[in-house]
């Protein structure tokens, strides 16, 4: 297995004034760790500091994978039209509105114009930049096709990104309209049945059994609400800066997950699809099968399917065949198996990994798009149910008033 990079530095964005040998002032910015690493790479330059100012600190969750693709989109674009490689990698600085993106491309183009591989110094920013990127264009590199490699990256890595879209917006659609159905529900039970109760007070007689369960609920609610509120705050809290980073948690979560029946098919053909692009990708791209099953595990957010590849990728290496692999792991369902047996023995593998990727991409989208239209119609009856049913408990000890009164 291909050996990662040296973990580095968590970089912060500086804003610096030097002067030069010749007296002249010059003004910049760059990503450095700390002070004097500015210090450092201003002296590399020939240039003396004057002044050097801390804007941020720049956090992983900062470089966004919509800015990557973009950025490989732009640069495929750029070679194709016969830019060459340094002038394509400072016009993207140039024009790029976000500043620890110009100080990247910029520090990239000055060591490539030096002789150093893009690949290398893409590996410089391993935070910045995912293994499947430094992969790809280390090919491109060197079969001579360095374009071709970025343009089939960008739109591999457009295809997933529409796809892992698609998917997080069908399963987050019914826990929007769940949450707004129980704030609605919290909102009436705290703020409008009160005054209801007022009214009720007045009756000299019994209400009715539900409206009195409603009652006590309001009246718990409104005593211990807050109390509670804070407490699901501080489990929240928790779970997002401790627990839910945690590996074996998120283990759990993606394990419950392939648990659901409707869920699992979705989670899978979306992870497969995943897998099956990024494999055959690096086939195109002329890599072999054992590094371009890295670039997937690495690549793949399932826990799961991440384990599996890696455990396909162990096995290829002892010398077994990749459909008998593929056959032993659960979640790869036995077509796959039988589509790759046919592409090693015919020797298209890289075809049918593609019409693969195609197939459940296809069947992700189809399954999201019928979740979704299924799924809407009975939420709505569902909070159509729970505000209806407080509507009716709030009104009815009037409309059984007014009958007895008639």
């Amino acid at each position: 297995m291909s050996q990662n990079p040296p973990i580095q530095p968590a970089l912060s964005l500086y804003q610096w004034q030097a002067i030069d040998a010749l007296g002249k002032l010059h003004i910049g910015e760059l990503l450095a760790s700390d002070e004097s690493d500015v210090h450092q790479q201003l002296f590399s330059q020939f240039l003396q500091p004057v002044n050097v100012k801390k804007q941020f600190r720049l956090r992983a969750a900062y470089w966004k994978n919509p800015d990557r693709i973009a950025l490989i989109r732009q640069f495929a674009t750029l070679l194709q039209a016969g830019l060459p490689l340094v002038n394509s990698l400072m016009l993207l600085a140039t024009e790029h509105s976000k500043a620890p993106w110009r100080c990247i491309l910029q520090d990239i183009a000055r060591g490539v114009k030096e002789g150093k591989p893009l690949s290398e110094m893409l590996t410089t920013y391993s935070d910045v930049f995912p293994q499947i990127y430094r992969h790809i264009i280390s090919i491109g590199e060197l079969t001579g096709q360095l374009d071709r490699c970025c343009l089939q990256l960008a739109i591999q890595q457009e295809q997933q990104a529409a796809l892992r879209t698609k998917v997080k917006k069908a399963l987050r659609y019914p826990l929007i309209v769940i949450s707004i159905a129980l704030i609605v529900t919290v909102l009436m039970l705290t703020m409008v049945l009160p005054e209801f109760a007022k009214i009720y007070a007045s009756f000299d007689a019994r209400l009715p059994w539900f409206t009195e369960m409603l009652m006590m609920a309001s009246k718990a609610l409104v005593s211990y609400g807050p109390v509670l509120a804070g407490l699901i705050a501080v489990l929240f809290a928790l779970y997002i800066k401790i627990y839910h980073p945690q590996q074996r948690w998120r283990w759990r979560e993606q394990s419950v997950l392939l648990r659901i029946p409707l869920l699992r098919k979705l989670v899978a053909d979306s992870c497969l699809s995943q897998i099956f692009q990024t494999l055959a990708m690096t086939q195109q791209a002329g890599m072999t099968l054992l590094t371009g099953l890295d670039a997937a595990a690495t690549t793949s957010t399932n826990l799961l399917f991440q384990r599996a590849v890696t455990g396909i990728r162990e096995q290829l290496a002892l010398g077994i065949p990749l459909h008998t692999a593929i056959g032993q792991s659960l979640l790869f369902p036995p077509l796959c198996q039988q589509l790759i047996r046919i592409g090693e023995e015919s020797g298209s593998l890289d075809d049918i990994l593609l019409k693969l990727a195609k197939w459940h991409n296809q069947q992700a989208n189809e399954l999201a798009d019928t979740m979704s239209q299924s799924i809407e119609p009975i939420l709505m009856v569902v909070m159509g149910i729970l505000v209806g049913g407080l509507v009716i408990a709030m009104y009815l000890p009037i409309f059984q008033l007014g009958a007895v009164m008639g």
